[in-house]
């Protein structure tokens, strides 16, 4: 530890700070004492990452993860304030040397001592995963080693940290000698599975004195985890076995927590240690030869040495500094792409900026942003779903302080503005010449509103359901009326075309295809108990089929709707989870039969089907591809952008455009799931940016997403 430095606050939190415990690119760490006594360690962030909005969110989020963490072998949050204007977390402080600095010390660890280090560090990653996190940064740094056994630190920021890789194509936050492959091939979808790799060269660090992967730069180490196999001389033969596994290059093939528990159980707790060579010196590594250099081995004169890798990792352009917690790690290019420094925009090898076409845009149209806030009296009631529709040209958004505004999707100015409750709403939609709200006038009432699309003006309205929303079908607007007993369908003119009746139970809405449906589920909440698919007519109300519990319905193939099978029903009720899905159900109207598409493997995310191709989008922004035809994988794409939208796809352009929270757009090649573009953030999406879910849509060609309370539209052919 050493003394606070001028410019160092006194406290924090509450916390009066003793001195500094080490710093780096993230933040500072203090060691700091409570009113009680209490000794922490208070970790405060650098105002570069404070002002990042996007990582106040991932840090709020992996606190609230890292606080469901305990175990013997962690060091637990004990106290933490993302929202102060420097965000700091503190947790207990563990008073020790860390691994790296007992093998610096001392040499090597004992045959026994490699066994209780093995427990519990298995403990510790089994606790941590638990909370539904991964740590990301297991290295021998983050361990601290005490009398009572390890503990490992550093669990709840990692994934907080590399939130600023959305700023930046491709960047990883990570220590390469300890990083798994696929943390440096696709950083954003990660799972436990790569803290076991990160495990596995922990051990041998731990047990010889350096890593299994070393070389003299970060890239050729990185080069090795991706693609050589690890050094593993000096390893005990007892534990030779266990980190082979661990090591493996397939996450699948890597053993689970518990198995590598029980093989640490049947170690020997011989004090036995290692060679005293393997003790005192660090092994030579041998630096990997360019792929594109000349070699005089006997394998490369006679064509029997290993094949040329994919050129995915070795394309550095720079070395950028990025740091979890107290360990500093290097950021890694490994996508392939190219950053443009002036735009922001990358290179594909499917699709070039050089070669964009004329793009079909409203009249006069240029870029533009628009806040959707406007000040009113009164007590809000905000539903918080703010977005926009579109019909044609005309372009309708809801937002904070009124309900619906026609904004000009050339300019972004408002035309007209309507209703004060609720607000923060994406409009019912639109369609020949009405535009379809919501109105709530009171606690007890809830009406759809029918609206001139050209003036704004009321045409009519109707008392609707307080709980199931209405939506458009081929023939109308469908609704539950106000008492839930049965099915109203209104045409244009807000005339009653007919009715249905509903169940005593639950039942919704649903337009599939075009055509008017209902869902209905026995219980008191959607998901208690499969769902009947009714088909709905004047007057009848019949059953079609029978889904799973809590299948999800997505839409229409070639007339027959279609749903998504999930792969385990059970409730959870935990921040961030998502429901694995492993096929797709698609109904037979005719004979009521359901037949089943099995899914290469599950898939999690939201899921939406465009065009006969059902897209999945993970919160991490992992985007997946599948034929809605065949449940054939098309392509996958990790894109390193969180919080993602739905996706807009345009035939023309061949591409699928997404916008996340914060205001970047995102461009696929519809084909590939290559990257064609990106944008940077929004500078200012408004204050709402974290709780609103953000929505792409096409306006003819132009590009209409909402972030926050903030409207904002783009060409099609990206940032330039």
């Amino acid at each position: 530890m050493t003394p606070l430095s001028t410019g160092d606050p006194e406290s924090i939190g509450g916390y009066t700070l003793l001195g500094r415990l080490g710093a780096g690119g993230m933040g500072v760490v203090y060691l700091g004492v409570s009113a009680s006594g209490r000794q922490v360690a208070v970790k405060l962030v650098h105002t570069s990452y404070a002002q990042e909005e996007e990582f106040r969110t991932r840090f709020r989020q992996e606190i609230v993860a890292a606080r469901r963490v305990s175990g013997a072998f962690t060091a637990p949050v004990v106290d933490a304030d993302p929202d102060a204007d420097l965000p700091w977390m503190a947790t207990l402080y563990v008073p020790g040397l860390s691994l790296a600095e007992v093998v610096k010390k001392d040499g090597p660890l004992s045959r026994r001592e490699l066994r209780a280090l093995g427990l519990g560090l298995t403990e510790a990653l089994r606790d941590i995963h638990r909370a539904g996190l991964v740590h990301r940064d297991l290295k021998p740094a983050n361990v601290l080693m005490t009398e009572d056994g390890p503990r490992v630190i550093d669990f709840g920021i990692s994934r907080a940290a590399d939130n600023q890789s959305l700023t930046m194509t491709g960047r990883v936050i990570g220590t390469p000698p300890f990083m798994s492959p696929e943390q440096l091939a696709s950083p954003r979808d990660v799972t436990p599975a790569s803290d076991v790799f990160s495990l596995g060269s922990l051990l041998v660090f731990a047990a010889v004195g350096t890593g299994p992967f070393d070389a003299d730069s970060p890239y050729l180490t990185g080069y090795q985890v991706m693609y050589e196999t690890p050094d593993l001389d000096g390893v005990p033969e007892a534990l030779l076995r266990i980190v082979e596994r661990c090591l493996d290059k397939d996450p699948a093939a890597r053993p689970e927590l518990a198995d590598l528990h029980r093989m640490f159980q049947a170690l020997p707790e011989s004090d036995a240690t290692a060679p005293p060579e393997a003790r005192k010196s660090t092994r030579p590594r041998p630096r990997p030869t360019p792929r594109g250099a000349a070699t005089t081995s006997a394998g490369a004169a006679t064509g029997t040495g290993k094949g040329r890798r994919p050129r995915r990792l070795l394309a550095a352009l720079g070395t950028a500094l990025a740091v979890t917690g107290l360990g500093v790690g290097v950021a890694f290019f490994v996508s392939g792409r190219v950053p443009s420094a002036a735009s922001g925009t990358t290179a594909s090898d499917t699709t070039a900026t050089a070669t964009a076409r004329a793009a079909s845009l409203p009249d006069g149209w240029r870029p533009w942003n628009t806040a959707l806030r406007y000040d009113v009296k009164g007590v809000p009631l905000d539903y918080g779903t703010t977005g926009c529709v579109a019909d044609g040209s005309a372009l309708f958004c809801g937002g904070t302080g009124f309900t619906v505004a026609r904004i000009d999707a050339a300019s972004g100015r408002a035309l007209w503005r309507s209703g004060t409750r609720p607000q923060g709403v994406q409009p019912i939609g639109v369609r020949d010449g009405l535009v379809y709200v919501y109105e709530d006038p009171d606690d007890a009432t809830r009406r759809v509103v029918a609206l001139d699309a050209g003036t704004g003006h009321r045409r009519w309205q109707r008392d609707i359901d307080k709980a199931a929303d209405p939506v458009l079908y081929d023939g109308g607007l469908l609704t539950l009326s106000p008492d839930a007993s049965s099915f109203v369908a209104y045409g244009d003119s807000g005339k009653e075309l007919w009715q249905a009746p509903s169940l005593d139970e639950v039942c919704t809405p649903s337009a599939l295809g075009g055509a008017p449906y209902a869902l209905c589920s026995a219980g008191t909440e959607p998901g208690q108990a499969p769902v009947d698919l009714m088909k709905l007519e004047p007057d009848s109300l019949t059953e079609a089929a029978t889904l799973p519990r809590k299948a999800e319905a997505l839409g229409a193939v070639g007339g027959q709707p279609l749903f998504l099978a999930p792969q385990t029903a059970k409730d959870v009720y935990e921040a961030g989870y998502e429901r694995p899905y492993n096929a797709l159900l698609r109904v037979d109207l005719e004979t009521g039969q359901v037949r089943r598409i099995p899914l290469a493997r599950p898939l999690t995310g939201a899921a939406t089907l465009v065009d006969g191709v059902v897209y999945f989008v993970r919160s991490n922004g992992s985007v997946t591809a599948v034929s809605a035809d065949s449940g054939r994988q098309l392509w996958q794409k990790a894109t390193d952008v969180e919080s993602l939208s739905a996706p807009a796809v345009s035939a023309t352009y061949k591409r699928v455009y997404f916008s996340n929270r914060f205001g970047r757009l995102l461009a696929l090649d519809s084909r590939t799931g290559a990257e064609v573009w990106r944008t940077s953030a929004l500078d200012d999406p408004g204050n709402k940016a974290q709780d609103t879910p953000p929505r792409v849509l096409l306006v003819k060609d132009a590009i209409v997403a909402t972030a926050g309370d903030t409207a904002f539209s783009r060409s099609p052919n990206g940032p330039g």
